[in-house]
């Protein structure tokens, strides 16, 4: 091959090479063009996710709230998950979507999940997680009241009753470095819960509360900077974080923290001016930060016993709520439905004093537009669906059917046993802790229930001596053990001390020195809001026989949250059990301070009564209302479930709410403590309707 053959062969091929080169850096352009006009799969996915991620947001701009970047006006409401039977929590918040909401609102009562010091609950009712996610299934956004006080006619406002054990004792609501240490330790495990929920992690909530209104308590901002902190910590920074106050300026000075990164929400009554308040909430955050909300806007109020059950104006109610929308406004139904404080949960408020004493009956109902029991078929619901409906921009459907009501009829008790001889099976220890001085429940380590002090009575006692207690919370039962006619040693009720009362009592005639004195204190619920929260439970000074203090108790612990050992009382029970009720022979004279009084409680029929609803194998359980009238005071199991504490001396609750899911086809077990005097005739009716006339 010649040198110029060889060249002319180099020079066709670098042409080719360039020519290939050339072309190949066209198509490598367009395939680079293509990937990204045609993205793989993968990609498409990793970006359609991206997006989603960065338009999955709620947040506060221009006194607006904005969901993925759209104006958003929150129409809430609270259902508390607490409050509701578990298989009901779908019911009762597609009745609240019915009412045209788009919010759920709910507290979160730290004893419910912490009953003990680091014994936590997170199952069945305080299964608060499913709750969260039922409501985002459901369509709901979430407003979460964290605590770790929470007001709420709740027991202790939703502390755990061992923080009144703690030595020393704790500066509750505070700065306190040991009760904050608590909190920490609470908030370790139930804020990483919430994390996983947040609206921008894919989850339904969109604002955090820390505390609940805390300017009408108190003035320590260090406090609600740390709870801000610790929320910060585990929440992150772009959750919203809110506290609550009512719309007064000392209640917002104290209560609001000012910071930009803190949303200050407002409550107050439907007289109230509501542009003036919103107004003042401004005042309170920072510029651009203060969307106008009322998250408490009250659709009923709570009751007391010994009151009448309280209602509200459908339309009054309803034209305040038309008039807060009107001002482009968002608001948060309290209550959109109430619920049941089943158990031991009721709370209780007070008033200038801590012996003002005024515990909550046990339905929750706060005439909500949804009943206790999930009725809205009355003017309440229909008045305010037709305010919201007209600010929803959502399609929302018909409520639900309501749940299978049965009147099961009259069911008729047997006498288990009196309280006395089942003092053995429920007491802890049984034979009582010996001390000095009588001492509180807590110190006790028991939460709920009751507390029997017993001791005798000195020398020095004598017919017509004078009993008193200066501190009793709640509700004392004084016994003497006297002879009967046949010699027989039995208790005789001499009267009843309570802590809203000053009376004391006279010892009578047939209590002589060496008697035995008992005194039964029923824990009535702890307060729940206001300066005297810190609020032990049982006899808290000294016991004085004619100003003499008396010594050498012993302390019986009757919790009532285990009353299975009474099950080997079962085999004595019979329907034909006599149902006489004892008149003791009475000669009461009361002044404003004294009591001299014999007895209007037979002891021996104080106790246990217990029957079986028998409930076909054909028939579908359903809901029932549980009538008391004729009985005193106590309390009703169903199946070994609290269903909560009756009064009907007092009202205005006459019939305890019976959930349908507790109950069976076949055999329920009801089991009835009464405290003073059962229905003459020992029996109950199982209504469809609840009554509050008592």
């Amino acid at each position: 091959m010649s040198i110029r053959r060889s060249l002319d062969i180099s020079m066709a091929r670098r042409r080719h090479l360039e020519d290939f080169c050339c072309h190949g850096r066209i198509l490598v352009v367009y395939v680079l063009l293509a990937l990204s006009l045609f993205p793989s799969s993968r990609q498409e996915d990793q970006q359609q996710q991206g997006n989603k991620k960065k338009e999955r947001s709620f947040l506060i701009s221009d006194d607006m709230f904005w969901k993925d970047g759209e104006p958003f006006r929150i129409l809430g409401g609270d259902v508390h998950y607490f409050r509701i039977h578990p298989k009901y929590w779908e019911d009762r918040l597609l009745r609240a979507k019915a009412l045209a909401l788009n919010t759920i609102q709910t507290y979160v009562p730290w004893n419910l999940h912490e009953p003990r010091k680091g014994k936590y609950h997170f199952d069945g009712i305080a299964d608060l997680e499913s709750f969260l996610k039922l409501a985002q299934k459901l369509g709901f956004l979430v407003m979460v009241r964290a605590g770790p006080y929470i007001c709420a006619e709740w027991d202790f406002g939703g502390f755990p009753a061992w923080l009144l054990m703690h030595q020393p004792a704790l500066r509750l609501r505070s700065s306190d470095p040991l009760y904050l240490a608590l909190v920490d330790d609470w908030w370790k495990i139930l804020l990483p819960k919430i994390n996983s929920l947040l609206y921008e992690n894919g989850g339904p909530v969109i604002m955090v509360q820390v505390e609940n209104e805390f300017g009408s308590f108190g003035e320590d901002k260090e406090y609600l900077e740390h709870l801000v902190n610790q929320a910060r910590l585990h929440l992150g920074n772009n959750i919203i974080i809110y506290t609550t106050d009512g719309a007064s300026e000392i209640n917002l000075e104290n209560g609001s923290l000012k910071r930009p990164d803190v949303y200050t929400a407002v409550d107050f009554s439907i007289d109230e001016d509501a542009a003036k308040a919103f107004a003042l909430q401004k005042k309170f955050n920072a510029k651009g930060k203060s969307p106008s909300l009322i998250s408490e806007f009250y659709t009923g109020w709570l009751t007391h016993w010994r009151e009448s059950i309280a209602t509200t104006s459908s339309d009054k109610t309803a034209a305040a709520l038309e008039k807060i929308l009107t001002l482009n406004a968002s608001a948060v139904l309290y209550m959109a439905h109430g619920g049941t404080n089943f158990g031991f949960f009721s709370g209780a408020n007070s008033g200038d004093n801590s012996s003002d004493y005024k515990p909550d009956i046990t339905s929750y109902d706060y005439d909500a537009p949804i009943s206790e029991a999930g009725d809205v078929g009355h003017s309440k619901f229909t008045a305010l669906q037709r305010v919201l409906a007209r600010y929803n921009t959502f399609s929302f459907s018909s409520p639900p059917p309501l749940p299978l009501r049965v009147a099961y009829g009259n069911l008729h008790l047997g006498k288990l046993t009196t309280f006395f001889d089942a003092l053995q099976y429920i007491a802890v220890p049984p034979g009582g802790v010996a001390m000095q001085e009588p001492c509180t429940m807590e110190s006790l380590n028991q939460i709920t229930g009751f507390l029997l002090y017993e001791t005798l009575l000195p020398a020095h006692s004598k017919p017509g001596s004078l009993l008193s207690i200066p501190k009793v919370h709640d509700r004392g039962q004084v016994f003497i053990w006297t002879r009967d006619a046949l010699n027989n040693s039995r208790p005789y009720h001499i009267g009843t001390m309570e802590r809203w009362s000053t009376r004391s009592l006279y010892l009578p005639d047939s209590a002589p020195s060496g008697s035995k004195l008992q005194i039964l204190v029923e824990n009535m619920g702890r307060l729940n809001y206001g300066p005297f929260l810190y609020d032990p439970k049982g006899i808290l000074s000294s016991v004085f026989l004619d100003g003499v203090p008396l010594k050498e108790w012993k302390a019986f612990s009757i919790p009532m949250d285990d009353l299975s050992p009474l099950h080997s009382f079962s085999w004595m029970y019979t329907y034909k059990i006599s149902t006489r009720v004892t008149n003791e022979t009475r000669n009461c004279l009361e002044s404003m301070d004294i009591q001299i009084c014999d007895s209007d409680i037979d002891s021996m029929n104080m106790g246990f009564y217990y029957a079986v609803l028998q409930i076909d194998e054909s028939q579908e359980p359903g809901d029932s209302f549980l009538s008391m009238k004729g009985w005193s005071k106590g309390l009703v199991f169903i199946n070994n479930f609290n269903l909560g504490r009756y009064w009907m001396a007092a009202g205005p609750q006459c019939t305890l709410y019976i959930p349908g899911p507790l109950l069976q086809q076949g055999e329920n077990i009801l089991l009835i403590f009464e405290l003073e005097s059962p229905h003459p005739n020992q029996t109950v009716e199982f209504m469809d309707a609840p009554d509050f006339t008592c």
